[in-house]
């Protein structure tokens, strides 16, 4: 079983900074990519960033291009997202999502494509 445990979420105010970490556990799995996702509430989940697990090759969403940095550490098992100028509009539940295997019409944006899930962490930004 593949566990992801998502951790640093939390309260901040608009401008401020939040680093976020998800830590992979459990069968070894092979990984092409991983992605952090985001829900606020009454909307869909949408993808935020991504990241290449073998060449770190990265992917952002144009709303958080330039504030939010994603990042990957092999050898601990774990993606990072370094969130910077938080606005209230980034405020929702972020999750944190492992895909396996790429296929020709692999992307990003589509949920279906990442295997496994962690349990979400809140980020709350106030005006």
């Amino acid at each position: 079983q593949v566990q992801l445990v998502e951790s640093g979420g939390g309260l901040v105010q608009a401008g401020g900074s939040l680093s976020l970490s998800c830590v992979t556990s459990g069968r070894t799995f092979s990984r092409y990519a991983m992605a952090w996702f985001r829900q606020a509430p009454g909307k869909e989940r949408e993808v935020v960033a991504g990241i290449r697990w073998s060449t770190a090759g990265t992917f952002y969403v144009d709303s958080v291009k330039g504030r939010f940095t994603i990042s990957r550490d092999i050898a601990k098992n774990t993606v990072y997202l370094q969130m910077n100028s938080l606005k209230p509009e980034d405020t929702a539940v972020y999750y944190c999502a492992a895909s396996s295997a790429y296929s020709s019409n692999w992307n990003w944006y589509v949920s279906s494509n990442y295997n496994y899930w962690g349990q979400g962490t809140q980020v709350t930004v106030s005006s």
